[in-house]
């Protein structure tokens, strides 16, 4: 097998915040992220793959490369015919989408190839929204590659269930006195994972290992919970990446969540304006608010946000990394990276405190704040600076 590298091409930026604190081969869309999913449809090991990615993000995320790479795009999701077409690529030969480079083989990515044409079988993450879009489809695909001849764990007879097929159990997890519904899709519970008494579950639903579902959970369709997730409330299309908790009463729906983000208790997300409008986003390439072509959208956070009890979020919000939210009142619908406050205005979230911080969550679950973790938050307070517009006025 060729040396894999997922590289970063530039339209990265359309996925911030999410893509400012890792490659975008690292973002979840259904079950697995993205370079789950190639390491599986290619079986290989998560550790034969590497990134290619921004400067500041490198060391982390470190490159690995040889004279003979196979280098494919971050931003694309595996079928079984872009496969095949990208394993067929002799050195010096690439496959694009009109201008758009989608893979390579050879040793270097700026060195001129040879187009390859082919029937293509496309699917991308453009924009931050297109994760939960696309997560129904990819909770089916993820689902059947992963559990394909294997054997579920059995439910107990605590549990009411329909269409059990399609319903697979991980070794290690527990599931009491819920209710699962797989009808409308697959349910996949992960290794170690735990559904607490009286959650209501429709598929399709995926919950990654050590995710816990708190008491009288409700989830609709299309959902996913990264390792170590915890969710309580109500939740319709959202996806949390890992590590990520909304624990308790309120709704998230058509969100995605990064990591280490916390959910005050009662928080709500609005996914559908009063007018039943399209919804905008903030996009960081135009700085400005864009079109998405949805009339369901809700919240975007990127890594180590947090809000406070009863937040109220407005259809379409964007959050930055590190920002902390509370008060009465609905924020704006853009809150820039390191910010502290709520509608009542914003003061900067000052990188020591929220390094402090992000050191206490991280060890909770046996994780550290390292060197690397803590040049790359330093990089991106200096960079997200110029969305701090009260700096200026102060």
């Amino acid at each position: 097998m060729k040396n894999i590298i997922l590289f970063d091409d530039a339209q990265r930026d359309g996925l911030l915040p999410l893509s400012y604190t890792r490659p975008a081969a690292l973002l979840r869309v259904g079950i697995l992220t993205i370079k789950e999913k190639w390491a599986l449809h290619l079986t290989l090991d998560n550790e034969q793959i590497s990134y290619a990615t921004v400067d500041y993000l490198q060391d982390k995320f470190p490159l690995k490369t040889t004279d003979d790479n196979l280098w494919i795009n971050g931003r694309l999701l595996p079928s079984t015919l872009l496969i095949e077409q990208i394993q067929n690529l002799e050195k010096g030969q690439a496959l694009y989408k009109e201008e758009l480079l989608l893979a390579a083989r050879g040793a270097d990515l700026e060195e001129s190839f040879t187009s390859v044409t082919g029937k293509l079988d496309i699917a991308m993450i453009d924009r931050p929204h297109d994760i939960f879009s696309l997560n129904d489809t990819e909770i089916r695909k993820d689902f059947e590659k992963l559990t394909k001849d294997k054997i579920s764990q059995s439910l107990d007879d605590t549990n009411q269930v329909i269409n059990r097929e399609n319903i697979f159990i991980e070794e290690g997890a527990v599931v009491s006195c819920a209710i699962l519904n797989a009808s409308t899709g697959p349910i996949y519970i992960g290794k170690d994972a735990e559904i607490m008494e009286g959650s209501i579950i429709r598929g399709p639903f995926a919950m990654c290992n050590n995710a816990v579902l708190k008491l009288g959970t409700k989830i609709y369709g299309a959902t996913t919970l990264g390792p170590y997730c915890k969710a309580g409330g109500e939740l319709n299309n959202a996806v949390l990446t890992g590590y990520t908790s909304k624990a308790h009463d309120g709704f998230l729906g058509n969100s995605v969540l990064g990591e280490w983000c916390n959910l005050g208790a009662d928080t709500n997300t609005s996914n559908l304006k009063n007018n039943y409008a399209e919804v905008k986003l903030w996009d960081y390439r135009t700085q400005r608010f864009g079109k998405t072509g949805l009339q369901f959208c809700g919240l975007i956070m990127g890594d180590h946000s947090k809000c406070g009890i009863n937040t109220m979020f407005n259809t379409g919000t964007v959050v930055g990394v590190n920002a902390n939210i509370y008060g009465g009142g609905f924020p704006r619908n853009f809150i820039p990276s390191f910010a502290w406050g709520g509608s009542a205005g914003f003061m900067t979230y000052q990188f020591p405190k929220a390094k402090e911080v992000a050191t206490k969550v991280m060890a909770r679950r046996k994780k550290d704040f390292d060197v690397q973790e803590e040049a790359m938050m330093k990089h991106l307070f200096s960079k997200t600076a110029q969305y701090r517009n009260w700096e200026k006025q102060t």
